[in-house]
């Protein structure tokens, strides 16, 4: 509970300062796990993403039950076995773009970035530095990164009968269109 208001905070404070605020309530991320036995693969089209484009300052928060799998006992696996969803509902990041100034949001083109900040995941938190992309398109910012995380960083313990059917090493892609926000 005291994440979802610090959450809320931080993207309040963000829409009203003074840099431009870009949003979404639509973003996407997929995690895909490939190992010797199984593929799995789950998408979430719910993610909230708020970037100040004159900081740099970027929040993400990904409601875990909203991850769609293939297969409904997978679904039901994961949000009660691993990331304990009903304990642990939000995963968030709260970070910066440290090359903001190189992005020009008022001219259409795509721009390597550079994400730093935390990532908390099952209600453990680690520093993480990612790059990615940033393209403006009349005057939307797509954004794109891909990157793996290791399940023991966040606590999250995979069953021996389960262990070969599930990476050790998830990979994690995002892909978000941000909107200017007007207020």
């Amino acid at each position: 509970m005291k994440k979802t208001i610090f959450i809320s905070f931080f993207l309040l404070l963000i829409i009203a300062g003074n840099g431009q605020a870009y949003v979404t309530k639509t973003g996407f991320i997929r995690f895909y796990s490939d190992s010797p036995l199984e593929k799995i693969e789950a998408l979430n089209r719910t993610v909230n993403v708020a970037l100040d484009a004159g900081t740099g300052d970027l929040v993400f928060r990904v409601l875990m039950k909203s991850f769609v799998f293939e297969k409904a006992l997978m679904q039901e696996h994961f949000n009660e076995n691993y990331v304990e969803s009903d304990k642990f509902p939000n995963s968030t990041f709260l970070g910066k773009v440290t090359n903001i100034k190189e992005v020009n949001f008022s001219k259409d083109g795509t721009y390597p970035v550079t994400i730093d900040g935390k990532l908390t995941i099952h209600g453990e938190t680690r520093q993480i530095s990612e790059k990615g992309t940033f393209e403006i398109r009349e005057g939307r910012v797509s954004g794109k990164a891909k990157f793996n995380i290791a399940l023991s960083d966040y606590k999250i313990s995979i069953p021996g009968a389960v262990t070969d059917n599930i990476s050790k090493i998830i990979e994690i892609t995002v892909d978000v269109v941000l909107e200017k926000f007007n207020k």
